[in-house]
């Protein structure tokens, strides 16, 4: 008898013990979950995306691009940043600033050269790789003006020294048709910059001509899930149509897209080029190039 007491007992302790431990971890538990954040919870309204690709459209109004059926149904699906602005004109300095933060000083759309920083810079930094898909472009660091469609003044990395001068930098920059094999193979970079040549841009052919071949080239592509997982694609133009009767306010269009915005949300903040710029170096913690990126205001209310 004396032994079944002493194990009834001990049954008894052993049983008290467990629920204390229980009761201590729920306390703990629930103690952490009103203390921090639960992990798959985004709340400071931050965007969450692996990848980023910029496609670029020429020279259009804001007002003019919310009207083409196809870029108003990415609106839809996506976020519009209704107050984005172009930092001047024409082309070539936009794409400048795009990519480095500065126009550095550059007004026209002749070939230059530029001994300064660049987002490709700090990707590489990080090892993480970018690259440029551009239309018609020639290959082998071509660095003419023009070449049939393609236009040198909408590719701003060839006007930077450590492109021009680095054949493994150079080798970054590729005909669009390697978009699709990378899609395959899986090995779509961190970042992209998508150039479209002159007509398909809608240079000289307007925005509803760019609005068919957005439609019919990406379309497509965004049905896949393989290029939208975990990615930011951003339609964005580089100035809207200066006019000699009228004052250019530089009002364009951008649009993002991507599993980590809010579908139909808009922004009423002004943005410019600057703010792409910055919101890429935030989600890749990549610093900044100390031009104007570095103050440019954050692209927020549009996150998931």
């Amino acid at each position: 008898m004396r032994n079944a007491f002493t194990v009834a007992a001990l049954l008894s302790t052993l049983v008290l013990t467990v629920a204390l431990v229980q009761q201590s971890r729920s306390e703990v538990n629930s103690s952490r979950a009103t203390q921090e954040p639960v992990a798959n919870t985004v709340s400071s309204g931050a965007p969450r995306f692996k990848k980023i690709m910029i496609i670029v459209l020429e020279n259009t109004s804001y007002d003019d691009a919310v009207k083409q059926p196809f870029l108003a149904s990415l609106i839809r699906r996506g976020a519009l940043l209704t107050r984005f602005s172009g930092e001047t004109h024409p082309s070539q300095p936009n794409y400048i600033a795009l990519i480095s933060g500065s126009t550095h000083g550059v007004r026209t759309d002749d070939n230059v050269t530029i001994d300064a920083r660049h987002i490709g810079d700090l990707l590489e930094a990080k090892g993480l790789q970018w690259k440029v898909y551009a239309e018609g472009y020639p290959g082998s660091c071509f660095l003419g003006a023009r070449s049939d469609g393609y236009a040198r003044k909408h590719l701003p990395f060839l006007s930077f020294t450590d492109v021009q001068t680095d054949p493994i930098r150079c080798a970054r920059i590729v005909d669009a048709s390697h978009l699709s094999q990378d899609m395959r193979a899986g090995t779509l970079p961190d970042y992209s910059l998508y150039i479209p040549e002159l007509r398909n841009s809608g240079h000289g052919t307007g925005v509803a001509y760019a609005d068919r071949w957005l439609s019919a080239t990406f379309g497509p592509l965004l049905q896949s899930r393989e290029l939208t997982k975990r990615l930011l694609l951003v339609v964005t133009f580089d100035e809207d149509h200066p006019s000699q009767l009228f004052p250019s306010s530089n009002h364009i269009l951008t649009v993002l897209l991507g599993d980590s915005v809010n579908p139909g949300a808009k922004s009423d903040k002004a943005y410019n080029h600057y703010s792409l710029l910055r919101l890429i170096e935030n989600e890749f913690d990549l610093g900044d190039l100390n031009e104007n990126d570095a103050q440019a205001p954050e692209i927020t209310g549009i996150w998931k």
